[in-house]
């Protein structure tokens, strides 16, 4: 078993070392990068998935530590309080810049429809003023054709 422990391994393969490039530009890094993939087309690519938003957690269906009715609070009470208060207003503001999201989102959307109509009228109105002057042409060679035969 000893002689089997000490049998000289074959040599692993070794890697080629690769220099050492710092990227200079964006662009360089880009390169550097698809390089890298390229050079084992079969490996397989992880493509990072999107990631979904931070939501609040939802309000409790049932609350169990309701404050008692007798007076005074314990000395954990404000802890308890504040951490409440936190997350509400961390639920509000969540709130908030979901609503300025959503009104971003529809004010962006009429801007691109807006946009869209006056692109449109625009290549109306070329479109008339191509025709217009096809017309014009047209007609020019039907007088020119006229004459000629008036000239005979």
């Amino acid at each position: 078993n000893m002689a089997a422990a000490s049998a000289p391994r074959p040599p692993r393969p070794r890697k080629e070392p690769q220099p050492l490039v710092i990227p200079r530009s964006a662009a360089e890094e880009q390169r550097l990068r698809l390089e890298r993939l390229m050079r084992n087309p079969e490996k397989t690519v992880p493509i990072p998935e999107k990631l979904n938003e931070w939501a609040p957690r939802p309000p409790p269906e049932f609350v169990r530590d309701v404050m008692g009715s007798s007076a005074g609070a314990g000395s954990g009470e404000f802890h308890v309080y504040r951490h409440l208060r936190r997350r509400e207003y961390q639920r509000q503001d969540f709130m908030d810049a979901m609503a300025e999201k959503q009104r971003l989102d529809e004010e962006f959307q009429k801007k691109l429809e807006r946009n869209k109509m006056i692109a449109e009228e625009q290549t109306a109105k070329r479109r008339r003023k191509r025709q217009k002057l096809k017309e014009k042409k047209l007609q020019a060679k039907k007088n020119k054709l006229e004459q000629k035969k008036q000239e005979k």
